[in-house]
């Protein structure tokens, strides 16, 4: 078998590629996260999910994964998962969605992991800078609006 030669466009590819690198750090970020939060018993998803769903803000399933730019068969399953724990419970049906509330349990386990949250966030924005991560936040939010408007 002959090695092939090096293609430099795939090269190209690997430093530019913006899902690539952004799906590399998200999961640097997110194992990051769920290593801190391990002795709270939840994973960052779940506690991110909690927290939103603890404002009673969302009408829908389909309203909460476009704010969070979830697949809405993603998020169904992930809050199926939070309800067997009884962190959440449905509380009303509007056609044939659900819309859940954070049960008490819920906010015991939202409270219980919002100091190993609060190391996460310090220790990464730390090493970021306060500044810095700002910038890094607004850029995202500029990628995500570039990401909608290309679809």
């Amino acid at each position: 078998m002959t090695t092939p030669k090096p293609d430099p466009r795939l090269d190209e590819i690997a430093r530019s590629c913006v899902v690539l690198h952004i799906r590399m750090t998200a999961r640097a970020v997110t194992r990051a996260y769920d290593e801190a939060m391990r002795p709270s018993g939840l994973k960052i998803t779940q506690f991110v999910l909690l927290s939103a769903l603890s404002t009673g803000a969302w009408r829908s399933v389909t309203e909460l994964a476009d704010r969070f730019a979830l697949e809405r068969t993603s998020l169904t399953r992930n809050l199926q998962l939070l309800a067997a724990e009884q962190l959440i419970e449905p509380v009303d049906r509007k056609g044939r969605a659900l819309v859940y509330a954070v049960t008490d349990k819920g906010r015991t386990a939202i409270e219980a992991a919002i100091p190993y949250w609060r190391a996460a966030q310090d220790r990464i924005e730390g090493g970021l800078g306060h500044e810095r991560w700002v910038e890094t936040r607004d850029a995202l939010k500029a990628v995500r609006r570039a990401a909608r408007q290309a679809t």
